[in-house]
Parts: C-alpha cells; structure tokens; sequence
C-alpha cells in the first residue's frame, strides 16, 4: 500500500517537474538525490491527495528527494509524533530548506516544541542548535509562545558570532524574536553584545547593528 502510494507521488512530480527551478537549487547549494523542482505551494497541494499517516511518512523522510522528504513533514499527524521521534529526525535534516519546512509544518505544531527548543538549543551539535533557534524563531511567528528566556539558549551569545553561516543567521533571528518580547529584553541583549558596536570583526559588528536597528524600529514610539 505505501509503495502503491510513493509510486503515485513520484508519478504526480515528474508531470509537475520543473527542470530550470531544480536546477538553480543545485547552483545554489540545496542538494538532493533527486529535486523535481516543484514550489512549496506545489508541495502542499499535492500533500491534499492523501490522507496523514504515520507509517507513510516516516517512509518518505527515508527519502532523499526533495518533494517527498518534504511531504513527510506535511503528512505526519503531530498527535502521533513523540519527543523520541522529535530527536531521531532533527538527526535527518540535510539542508535549510529542509529544516524550514519540518520547524514549519510539523515541529512549530508540537505540544512540546518549547522543550524540544530548550532541549537542543543546549546540544553540543551546530546543526541542531540551528534548527534550535529557527524553531524558537517560529514559535514567536506562529503565535505559538509569548515568553521565552534568553538565559534558555545558553551558546546563542558564541552562535550569533559563529563561522557557520547558518548557524549565526539562526541565532540572529532568534535573538530578534526574543528582544521583541519587550524593551527590557530588547536592552539587556543588546548590552550582552554591546562590545561587538565597534570591533573590527565585521561579523560581531553586523551581529550589534543588526540587533540594534531591529529594536529600535520594533519599539520606536
């Protein structure tokens, strides 16, 4: 039966390939086995053929196809995913795009999202730390918290400065979010990195004026 529907899925994105859409992703990073260049829209509306199961998604995010990793995220019931599962796919997450779309689709819905933030923002592990933060990220999009401590996500002051690209924009983002809960908030992290306003070192400048533009225009009068 779940061969019967991959099969389908696969049938379903060769007819709506797009070449050129695949090909750019490749130029630009996002590697995948196989890419049919379908748009996240295009994704979603095929993900409205079928009906959410377990079983079924957890055979496509085995996948390394685009549409159909992502599919998994759209598909799996959040009711039915524990905090075990949680753990063994934020392991899986290949690229960003990926780790967009699981935070979006599937992790933000979570009952526990908050922990699992708590969790993996304190990882040893970069990559799980990044999606740490874009979930936090989320959450405060979403609507899904209003609170959340910075003192919660204790390597965001080194990450928002890291080498890895990713890695900073996530922690950036997060920090964006978290000073928008107030204007105290907003204060105490800009005087946490308030030594970076003129240093030499682009990034940790980018990371102060980034921030301190952000809180201004949030809470101009």
């Amino acid at each position: 039966m779940i061969e019967d529907t991959l099969r389908d899925m696969r049938r379903r994105c060769r007819l709506a390939m797009n070449g050129i859409v695949s090909t750019s992703m490749r130029h630009r990073g996002i590697a995948y086995k196989i890419n049919f260049g379908l748009t996240i829209q295009q994704i979603k509306d095929l993900a409205g053929n079928y009906i959410p199961d377990k079983d079924l998604a957890e055979r496509l995010w085995k996948e390394d196809t685009r549409e159909l990793k992502i599919l998994a995220t759209l598909l799996y019931p959040p009711s039915a995913f524990d905090k075990g599962k949680a753990n063994e796919w934020i392991k899986g997450i290949s690229n960003q795009e990926v780790r967009e779309q699981v935070s979006i689709n599937l992790f933000q819905n979570l009952p526990y999202a908050s922990e699992l933030v708590e969790e993996w923002s304190s990882n040893t592990e970069e990559e799980i730390r990044t999606t740490a933060y874009w979930l936090l990220a989320r959450l405060f999009i979403a609507k899904k918290i209003t609170s959340f401590s910075v003192d919660q996500v204790p390597y965001i002051w080194e990450d928002v400065i890291a080498e890895n690209m990713f890695l900073r924009n996530a922690a950036l983002l997060a920090l964006r979010h978290l000073g928008r809960q107030s204007e105290h908030v907003a204060k105490s992290i800009l005087e946490k990195i308030e030594s970076y306003k003129d240093d030499r070192n682009l990034i940790k400048k980018e990371a102060y004026d980034s921030l301190a533009f952000e809180f201004e225009y949030y809470f101009e009068p």
